[in-house]
C-alpha cells in the first residue's frame, strides 16, 4: 500500500534501530524526515533510494530551546506531519553512586524533557489534522533493570507513562500513541557485551537468538499503519521472548 501523502518523523534516524525504521517507512511509501545530530553514510544512501521523499533535518534532542521553530520549520517545508517515531536516545552506561551529575541531567534532559518537547510541537498539527501517530522507543530494560543502566532505565520507564497518558488526552482526536520495548539486538547496544554475557541473553531467548533490527522496525511500521488504527496506549515487546 502507499501512504505517499503522509509524512513521518523519526527521531535518532541517522543508525541503528532509527535508521531502520526510516528505512521500512520510506519502502511502504511514506514520506520520511529523518533527525538527529549529524547525517550517516546510511541515511544518505537511502535518500538517495527515495530521492524526493526522504529528507535529513539536523536535530539535538537535548537542545529544547529550538524544538519549536524546528517543528514550525517541519510543518512550513513538508506540510502536516501524520507520525512520530521518537527513537533518538543517549546511554551513560555506570552505576548511579559514580556517575556524574552532568551525565545524569543530560540523559534525562535528551530521553525525557528533549522528547516531551519535541511531542509537544509536533502533535499541534496532528490535533489539527484530526489523525497521527506517536511511537515512543522505550526498552525491555524499563521493566527487567540492568546494573549500570539505573538512569537509562529510568528515562524508558518514563516514556512508559507518557505514552499511556498521552493515549488518552489525544485519542479523541483521532491520535494513537504507543511505546515498543525492544529487546538485546545485534547492534551498537550489545557491542560493548561479553560473549558469556551476550550468550546469557541469547539463552533465555526461547528462539535461542536475539531480536534483529528489522523485527522491530517491522512492529513500528505495524504500529504507524490503518491496520493499528484501533491500537492505542499500549507497550509491544519484540525481544524473540527473552522477558517471558
Amino acid at each position: 500500500m502507499n501512504h505517499n501523502s503522509k509524512l513521518i518523523v523519526v527521531t535518532g534516524a541517522s543508525r541503528g534501530l532509527g535508521l531502520a525504521i526510516a528505512e521500512s517507512c520510506a519502502d511502504a511509501g511514506y514520506r520520511v524526515i529523518g533527525a538527529a545530530r549529524k547525517p550517516s553514510a546510511g541515511f544518505e544512501a537511502l535518500a538517495k533510494r527515495h530521492p524526493g521523499s526522504v529528507w535529513f533535518q539536523q536535530l539535538d534532542l537535548g537542545t529544547t530551546a529550538g524544538h519549536h521553530s524546528w517543528a514550525r520549520k517541519i510543518d512550513q517545508e513538508h506540510g502536516s506531519i501524520y507520525g512520530l517515531v521518537n527513537n533518538a536516545a543517549i546511554a551513560h552506561d555506570g552505576v548511579l553512586a559514580t556517575m556524574h551529575e552532568s551525565q545524569i541531567t543530560e540523559l534525562i534532559g535528551t530521553n525525557v524533557t528533549g522528547t516531551i518537547i519535541l511531542t509537544k510541537y509536533l502533535l499541534r498539527p496532528m490535533l489539527v489534522s484530526g489523525s497521527g501517530r506517536i511511537l515512543n522507543i522505550s526498552s525491555i530494560i524499563a521493566s527487567t533493570g540492568f546494573s549500570g543502566l539505573a538512569v537509562y532505565g529510568a528515562s524508558k520507564s518514563a516514556l512508559l507513562g507518557f505514552t499511556r497518558s498521552l493515549a488518552r488526552e489525544v485519542g479523541r482526536a483521532g491520535i494513537t500513541v504507543n511505546s515498543l520495548s525492544p529487546g538485546y539486538m545485534d547492534t551498537e547496544m550489545t557491542a560493548g557485551l561479553t560473549p558469556d554475557k551476550l550468550k546469557s541473553i541469547v539463552r533465555r531467548s526461547p528462539l535461542g537468538e536475539l531480536a534483529r533490527v528489522t523485527d522491530v522496525a517491522g512492529a513500528a511500521l505495524y504500529l504507524l499503519s490503518p491496520a493499528a488504527e484501533r491500537i492505542t496506549g499500549i507497550d509491544l515487546t519484540v525481544d524473540a521472548g527473552s522477558t517471558i
